[in-house]
């Protein structure tokens, strides 16, 4: 009973942000006071602050590039990580591990490293600003997540399958994509669920790599935003806008959790 009581206070602390967004990005956006932002407004505002949130911050050709970057980005990253680990566990590339270090070792470093030299790189190669370069560094980003768990993964699989599939004339790259790759389904969509995710809530490169409306995430987008002190945009317009543009990953995870943690617990290490 003192457990159960002890959860649900924790879980109320737990949510009282996310009822602190609800109650104010419902708000009428001129009566906003920070004194009572806890206590319900009376009057329900949200669609009139998301339409002033979309107007201001042109929200529409953000959400358009994120949705793009978001899908496109993971789907190359996933498989490049499932051929990675594949080529290292099942075709057993000599000195295999010491490619799976080189993959995966850029993660160890912090991403605030990578923005000049990538800010200075892109520039010089004309992809500043542009959907293909952001496209290209969150694939880039996104590949070690792949290979680390396409690794595990593969590594439980018998490698007698492989070499039945060998015996009946397949190619090594048919038995990746009619064997391997459906095989590996559950640990693939887990993958590309947190990619996904990580890359609709990045700031940082969208930040340093893009400038134009039609070119950024939405996150760098809504950055610009600011409250009224600074931008003369109400807190409960920016509210509004942050709540919408969350929609979309807590969809996706509540659609595909049971599947999101079954290809975890597949992924994880053997």
């Amino acid at each position: 009973m003192i457990r159960r009581a002890v959860l649900v206070v924790l879980g109320l602390i737990w949510l009282g942000p996310t009822y602190l967004l609800l109650v104010n990005a419902a708000r009428p956006a001129e009566s906003y006071d920070p004194a009572r932002a806890w206590a319900p407004s009376g009057d329900f505002a949200l669609l009139d602050n998301v339409a002033r949130a979309v107007e201001g911050a042109n929200l529409g050709g953000s959400l358009a590039s994120t949705a793009l970057y978001a899908v496109v980005s993971p789907l190359l990253g996933v498989l490049i990580g499932a051929l990675a680990g594949y080529t290292i566990v099942v075709l057993r590339l000599r000195h295999g591990f010491w490619w799976f270090l080189l993959i995966f070792g850029g993660t160890v470093f912090p991403s605030q490293m990578l923005l000049v030299p990538l800010f200075v790189g892109y520039s010089d190669a004309g992809l500043y600003d542009t959907r293909l370069g952001l496209v290209l560094v969150y694939t880039a980003i996104n590949v070690p997540l792949g290979a680390f768990v396409l690794r595990n993964f593969y590594q439980g699989v018998a490698f007698s399958i492989f070499e039945a599939a060998r015996m009946d004339g397949a190619s090594t790259w048919r038995v990746f994509w009619r064997v391997y790759l459906p095989m590996s389904a559950s640990a693939l969509t887990a993958v590309f669920i947190l990619e996904f995710t990580f890359i609709w809530n990045d700031l940082v490169f969208g930040l340093t790599l893009s400038q134009t409306a039609d070119v950024r995430p939405v996150m760098t987008a809504i950055a610009g935003l600011m409250t009224d002190v600074y931008a003369g945009t109400p807190v409960p317009v920016g509210l509004a806008a942050g709540l919408v543009v969350s929609l979309p990953t807590v969809v996706l995870f509540l659609a595909t959790q049971r599947l999101f943690a079954r290809g975890l617990s597949l992924g994880s290490v053997q």
